[in-house]
C-alpha cells in the first residue's frame, strides 16, 4: 500500500475517533439540552449518527491536512539577499517632460 494512502487511512481513523469523543462530550455535558432531545425522541439515534459522521468527516479532513502540511521538508536555501540596490556605474536614461 502506498505511504500516502496509509497516512490517509490512519488520519481518517484518528478523525473519527476524535469525532466519537466530541459527540460523547456533547451528550455528556448536555450542551443545548442535546441529551434530552436525543433521549426523548424515537429517532434520536439518527441525530447521534449524523453528528458522529459529519463531525468525523470534518475532523478527518482537518487531521489529514495538518499531517500533510507538516510533511514538507525544511528549506535551508538562501532567501534572496538583503534587497539592496546594486550600483552598476552606467547612466540611466530618464524621460523628462518639458515645461511650456
Amino acid at each position: 500500500m502506498p505511504k500516502l494512502v496509509r497516512v490517509y487511512i490512519q488520519n481518517v481513523l484518528v478523525g473519527f475517533g476524535l469525532s466519537a469523543a466530541f459527540v460523547v462530550a456533547l451528550l455528556y455535558m448536555n450542551i443545548g439540552n442535546l441529551w434530552h432531545l436525543i433521549s426523548t425522541s424515537d429517532m434520536g439515534w439518527i441525530a447521534v449518527l449524523m453528528l458522529f459522521m459529519f463531525n468525523g468527516i470534518v475532523f478527518a479532513g482537518v487531521q489529514f491536512a495538518f499531517v500533510i502540511m507538516r510533511m514538507g521538508g525544511r528549506d535551508d536555501t538562501p532567501k534572496g539577499g538583503k534587497r539592496q540596490p546594486v550600483i552598476t556605474g552606467e547612466p540611466a536614461r530618464v524621460k523628462v517632460a518639458a515645461n511650456r
